[in-house]
């Protein structure tokens, strides 16, 4: 939801950033995973009890992924190559934050269990139904809003960082709220996709 609603506000900071990335002959690819390799980073500090580390680095992850899309517009290297890394990437930051949370936090094993499956489900129905409905914005694939979106998850991870005493908790209060989402977005692609269908 911040993601579709919030951009706005931040589109400057990530047009000047990209901007330099541009003039220090970067390509969207290369921020990409500059942006993969410090979100890694960041699960491994929080491994290793760093907390504020983690989040400085997740964070500045998500701002780098912002970016390398500004910069793909600006250079005109939007690709279905670049859009496939930048999903994918996204995926295993998340991911590698949901392993190390299970081996530091293993009693809350089953909450990151149904938290990983809520993301499948979610991701399931947000990647098909940007396959099967007509693209209505600037990204190179239908952007499908909903209640959690990338920005809700770090701010999700961070929580659970800052709270860690409460990780079970928050993690199954994250899986509902994303499986929200997966029903959100699946009920409104099955409307709009009857509605082509009735055209």
């Amino acid at each position: 939801m911040l993601d579709t609603y919030g951009r706005k506000y931040l589109d400057k900071y990530f047009d000047i950033t990209s901007k330099f990335f541009i003039n220090s002959k970067f390509k969207p690819t290369q921020v990409t995973c500059i942006a993969l390799v410090v979100g890694i980073l960041a699960s491994i500090m929080y491994y290793f009890n760093n907390i504020l580390a983690a989040i400085i680095l997740l964070w500045f992850s998500g701002f780098l992924d912002a970016v390398d899309g500004a910069m793909a517009r600006k250079m005109n290297l939007i690709t279905k190559s670049g859009t496939l890394l930048d999903i994918c990437f996204d995926r295993v930051v998340e991911l590698t934050f949901i392993v190390v949370f299970a081996l530091k936090h293993q009693e809350s094993t089953f909450a990151f269990l149904c938290l990983t499956c809520a993301i499948v489900l979610s991701m399931s129905v947000f990647l098909t139904s940007g396959m099967l409905m007509t693209n209505n914005g600037k990204k190179s694939f239908r952007y499908q809003a909903g209640l959690m979106e990338r920005t809700e998850g770090f701010i999700m991870f961070t929580v659970m960082m800052i709270l860690n005493s409460f990780m079970k908790e928050i993690a199954f209060i994250y899986a509902g709220l994303v499986l929200f989402t997966a029903i959100q977005r699946l009920i409104e692609a099955i409307k709009a996709l009857e509605e082509i269908h009735e055209k």
